[in-house]
């Protein structure tokens, strides 16, 4: 029935690699995208989507055909309608960044065709785009898990509440290393409280 084509741009107040990041957390898409369900990855380069499109339910799959971390992610959908999408990911200042979108959409039937020539499509990504932009800024405003808002003894950074190590939800070799950080932080502790308590007076000749 035709093509539709939206282009938009939007400044985030996040650093470009966190941008990045959420964005490509695809089964995120429901939290800020109206009418998405459900999004599932598929190994690499294949998306399962669920979404509510004009009052109609409707599923696809979705292959990524470009991904530069940090830089750009494009994909498309695998047969049926033909819908497609490009993210551009433009670093402004080490807090700013600016995303770039241009995405495609083909009509099936002739509402969705009438619904693209009123900016129906052009709506819903403005829409989308700015809860994308209150969902990372307010996350990023959130202190991590077991991260002190602040230090109550500047002079002493030992006050100071430290982020936990975890390795679970990386891939293997971020994995590797971050257990190995763990292993090398944890023998450094041990070295430490050696030392103090070789210091003590009253540890003296308990060895």
């Amino acid at each position: 029935m035709g093509v539709t084509t939206v282009d938009k741009k939007l400044e985030v107040e996040a650093p470009v690699e966190r941008v990045y990041n959420q964005w490509t957390q695809f089964e995120d898409f429901p939290r800020f995208m109206e009418g998405v369900k459900e999004v599932h990855q598929q190994g690499d380069e294949r998306l399962h989507w669920r979404a509510e499109v004009n009052g109609k339910d409707k599923e696809w799959y979705a292959r990524i055909t470009r991904q530069v971390p940090d830089e750009v992610i494009a994909w498309e959908s695998e047969g049926g309608a033909n819908n497609a999408g490009t993210i551009i990911f433009k670093p402004l200042s080490p807090q700013r960044t600016e995303l770039e979108v241009h995405m495609q959409y083909e009509t099936e039937d002739f509402p969705e065709a009438v619904g693209g020539a009123l900016g129906f499509l052009s709506r819903r990504v403005d829409s989308d785009l700015k809860h994308f932009k209150e969902f990372i800024e307010n996350r990023g405003r959130r202190p991590a898990p077991g991260v002190a808002k602040s230090c109550t003894a500047p002079t002493s950074p030992t006050n100071c509440a430290r982020p936990r190590m975890t390795a679970v939800g990386m891939g293997p070799a971020c994995r590797a290393r971050t257990i190995r950080a763990m292993a090398a932080s944890r023998s450094r502790a041990k070295d430490a409280t050696s030392k103090a308590l070789a210091c003590r007076p009253d540890c003296a000749g308990r060895h």
